[in-house]
């Protein structure tokens, strides 16, 4: 692989770093979730992000609705939770790397990105320690036949920074029935269960109903909360920009789940757009 290698930094620690342990767990939680097939050929899922102890579970429902297809390009669009910029950081070159293997960089569609608009900067230090992407891809290597990545990580997540990232991505990407787009997010953090469910539930409804605009009012007001809502909204407002109008909500659950402690939750969500 030719150009810079973006080397793992939560493998051993939020996944498993011994390639036989992390393909096993990652086959376990998706022969675990039920098959989310659907009738047309997914555009976009989206997946949680936490540690696979806490949210693998949830991810895998996404994931194994993209079993049996195959795409030659992979856009995922992660929140930055290190580093603050007023852009979209792309990583442009080279590979990513996993305790899975490499994964090639599409440079034709990053030099696009790039190209297309002043959002997108090719500084790749927000990658650096980034777990909210990484966490994606071992289990896109599962599911998945060999693809190229477009990374990208939303320095902001305001309404015009979405607008511009859905838009540039739908004049970018030249066969859209070859890309997939995975939007990286969780959901409210730290409330007791019961608010947290409260929360979460309007989240899912306004993703099932396809509803952009109002999920982005109540992000933006506070009423709701996804660490990755521009992300989601972006792959949302993409999705629709296809003429992809159908969501398939697959999961939802919370860290209480897992660790049985409600007093203050963290909320994930599987979804699919075809």
């Amino acid at each position: 692989m030719k150009g810079p290698v973006r080397a793992p930094v939560i493998a051993g620690s939020w996944y498993p770093g011994d390639p036989g342990v992390l393909r096993s767990e990652i086959e376990g939680f998706l022969r675990q979730a039920p098959a989310g097939k659907t009738p047309r050929k997914p555009s976009v899922i989206i997946s949680p992000h936490a540690g696979y102890q806490y949210s693998g579970r949830v991810a895998a429902h996404a994931y194994r609705a993209l079993e049996g297809f195959s795409y030659s390009t992979v856009v995922v669009i992660s929140p930055s939770h290190r580093a603050y910029f007023p852009s979209v950081s792309v990583w442009a070159k080279g590979a990513f790397e996993t305790p899975l293997g490499g994964i090639v960089i599409n440079e034709g569609l990053c030099a696009k990105l790039l190209e297309a608009s002043g959002i997108f900067t090719g500084n790749t230090r927000p990658h650096d320690a980034e777990h909210a992407l990484e966490i994606q891809l071992p289990f896109l290597q599962t599911v998945l036949p060999p693809f190229a990545l477009c990374p990208l990580i939303m320095g902001q997540q305001d309404p015009g920074l979405v607008r511009d990232l859905s838009g540039a991505l739908l004049g970018a990407v030249e066969n859209p029935d070859d890309v997939l787009v995975v939007a990286s997010t969780d959901l409210s953090h730290f409330h007791r269960a019961k608010q947290a469910e409260a929360m979460d539930g309007e989240v899912v409804r306004l993703v099932g109903a396809l509803d952009v605009e109002t999920l982005g009012r109540k992000l933006s007001a506070g009423e709701v909360e996804a660490c990755g809502g521009g992300p989601v909204l972006a792959a949302l407002m993409y999705a629709q920009g296809l003429g992809r109008n159908e969501v398939k909500i697959l999961k939802y659950a919370h860290s209480g789940h897992v660790t049985g402690d409600d007093s203050s939750v963290v909320g994930y969500l599987s979804a699919v757009v075809y």
